[in-house]
């Protein structure tokens, strides 16, 4: 039987990635991510927003790419990765903690909220890292429409 463990997110980061290097020199970055379902309250009619934190952790090249963009606060980012649960005790207290974390193998740009597409111009994400996927066909470009 295969197994599988896979995570696939598009959110926005809500802190600026944080680089670290570890007792063995390896270099970690880690960030969260916001992610947020919009629903309509069944109750009361109105929409409402559900935001939901997710800790991601890069290593070692993956965390060298992401240091050297230095990708901020509110990036919009597409992360794939897979599930990473551990503990830890802490020394002073001995209490026990329980992380459950994203690692990150991939990740791409995505157009900011307000934009309908991303032209690579900006300074927060150089084009050579930008979104791989094209942005969505104009309504305005008889080109694009398609006849069915």
């Amino acid at each position: 039987m295969a197994y599988l463990n896979k995570v696939m997110l598009m959110g926005n980061l809500g802190k600026d990635a944080e680089v670290r290097m570890t007792q063995n020199n390896k270099k970690r970055v880690s960030f969260s991510l916001a992610t947020t379902r919009r629903f309509r309250n069944p109750n009361t009619g109105e929409m409402q927003d559900d935001t939901a934190w997710h800790s991601i952790v890069a290593w070692d090249k993956l965390a060298e790419r992401i240091e050297k963009l230095g990708i901020k606060k509110g990036t919009p980012l597409y992360v794939e990765g897979r599930v990473s649960y551990r503990q830890w005790s802490d020394p002073a207290t001995g209490q026990k903690h329980n992380v459950t974390e994203i690692l990150m193998d991939n990740f791409e740009f995505l157009a900011p909220r307000h934009s309908s597409s991303y032209s690579g111009e900006s300074n927060d994400m150089p084009a050579e890292f930008g979104s791989s996927t094209p942005p969505p066909p104009s309504a305005n470009d008889p080109d694009e429409q398609l006849p069915f």
